[in-house]
């Protein structure tokens, strides 16, 4: 009897110690957000669940919808707050329509952060969140801790950052679009590191964004021990600078991140996966913290990513890339096809710090420019050239019941078409689309061209024939239809 009395009495005191929050009361968080059920340390892994927030951009009194959602997994628990950069007090004043959500007051702040309301699994949850209409407003992030189970939790898990367009002076690192800097460099993002600390890909090859307006330069480094993944893009664009990571040097399957304007005129980043020379499918930013500026017509992101890089063929930042870099113009926060894009040569580890270079042409769009040369600035030109200036000199020596002249011409514009045809071929089969620009229009007007030239000198009346009423100016009975 006394052995049960006893255990009654241990039961009795212990359970007052045992504290568990499956009603989201968790004010005691406020400050780290670390849960204090127990002492389990949080995960150190990329989080299976995103903060993300629209729109990218507020100013006094603005409100903003924000969404916590499951990736990967179901959630439990969770705690939100809205915070400056680099602070750690929550800011402005939550509203939550869904039962499974409730707002709390952290430090004094009514409504300042919003937790769950039960340990029902949860995979998504949306909320309004309105800005302070006073005091020192700036760029601010949303923060979210995550408990999957008891024991497993994942704490800072940040939203992108939301850009503050009010009247206060912007955050260090970022321009409003259209205003001026005091700095003196070009650019916050340098060379500096570069093979030593950090990969980096730039055109021209080892430029320093830094001093050099026209240099178009990235770097990457996921440090050891890190599932993160450093980030920094920059060049000159009136829309946007984009890079990305492929398994190989052709566009398509690759996975994008493109530092852009928006169509309120702010800078934003987004996430994108391409599938094509066709624009790409924009995903969710995910856990992505990010600094971004455009002065003097220079574009420039830093942005540290805690989501996989994933191609087709490769997940992680352990396996090797070519990196590709690209800028255009965007309409209305859409980016349009690139200005230019640059690849490097090799694939790179972002693990293991170097230096890549710019990338050269397939060999079959080496082979379509080499033809399109010996086409029209060789065999065509030699063929006319022949044709006008020739016929006296090599007229009568007879070569198949021809003018020797008339054979050479022949043969050289035979060339000439065959050599446009297999050309065209060749570049259609390597890029199965259609690029955009000039570029492949006056490639089809060239090919329907060197198409009707043999067809118009088959039906060509002969120089002795009565139709053939057309003569030179000396009398000359020989056509003049061999012409390009």
């Amino acid at each position: 009897m006394d052995r049960y009395l006893l255990i009654i009495v241990t039961f009795v005191c212990i359970v007052p110690l045992v504290q568990c929050y499956p009603s989201g009361k968790v004010t005691a968080s406020c400050d780290n957000m670390l849960p204090q059920h127990n002492s389990n340390s949080p995960h150190q892994t990329s989080a299976p669940f995103s903060v993300t927030t629209n729109p990218g951009n507020f100013k006094e009194g603005d409100t903003i919808t924000v969404s916590i959602q499951g990736i990967s997994s179901q959630f439990t628990g969770f705690l939100l707050q809205g915070r400056l950069v680099g602070g750690t007090s929550p800011l402005g004043s939550f509203i939550v329509s869904s039962a499974l959500a409730q707002t709390l007051n952290c430090n004094g702040v009514s409504n300042s952060a919003v937790s769950h309301t039960s340990n029902a699994q949860k995979s998504s949850i949306q909320v309004t969140w309105t800005a302070p209409t006073s005091g020192n407003l700036n760029n601010i992030q949303f923060s979210a801790t995550f408990v999957q189970t008891f024991g497993t939790y994942w704490v800072g898990v940040k939203s992108s950052t939301v850009t503050y367009n009010g009247t206060s002076v912007p955050a260090v690192g970022v321009t409003i679009p259209g205003t001026s800097s005091t700095s003196s460099s070009l650019s916050s993002i340098s060379s500096t590191g570069c093979g030593v600390s950090k990969v980096c890909f730039s055109q021209p090859l080892n430029c320093d964004p830094s001093v050099s307006p026209s240099c178009y330069f990235m770097s990457a480094v996921a440090p050891s021990g890190n599932t993160a993944v450093q980030v920094e893009m920059t060049g000159s664009s009136s829309g946007y600078v984009a890079m990305g990571f492929s398994d190989d040097q052709k566009m398509g399957n690759d996975d994008i991140y493109i530092c852009g304007l928006g169509s309120n005129g702010l800078l934003q980043l987004q996430h994108a996966f391409s599938t094509g020379r066709s624009s790409p499918n924009i995903l969710s930013l995910g856990n992505v913290s990010v600094n971004s500026s455009m002065n003097n017509g220079i574009i420039s992101c830093s942005f540290t990513t805690w989501n996989p890089i994933s191609t087709q063929r490769s997940i992680g930042s352990s396996s090797p890339y070519y990196l590709m870099l690209a800028y255009g113009s965007t309409s209305n926060g859409i980016i349009q096809f690139h200005t230019n894009a640059f690849v490097s040569s090799t694939t790179a580890n972002i693990s293991s710090p170097g230096l890549v270079s710019t990338g050269s042409q397939p060999p079959i769009v080496k082979a379509h420019g080499c033809l399109m040369l010996i086409a029209w600035m060789t065999t065509s030109s030699l063929g006319m050239i022949i044709a006008r200036y020739l016929k006296g000199v090599a007229k009568g020596k007879g070569c198949g019941g021809k003018d020797v002249w008339f054979v050479a011409h022949m043969s050289l514009m035979s060339l000439t078409v065959a050599a446009t045809s297999i050309a065209f071929i060749l570049i259609f089969s390597e890029v199965r689309d259609w690029s955009g620009g000039a570029h492949p229009v006056l490639g089809c007007i060239v090919m329907i061209l060197a198409l009707i030239q043999p067809t118009a000198a088959i039906f060509r009346c002969g120089p002795t024939d009565k139709c053939n009423f057309l003569k030179t100016s000396t009398g000359d009975s020989s056509s003049i239809g061999h012409m390009l």
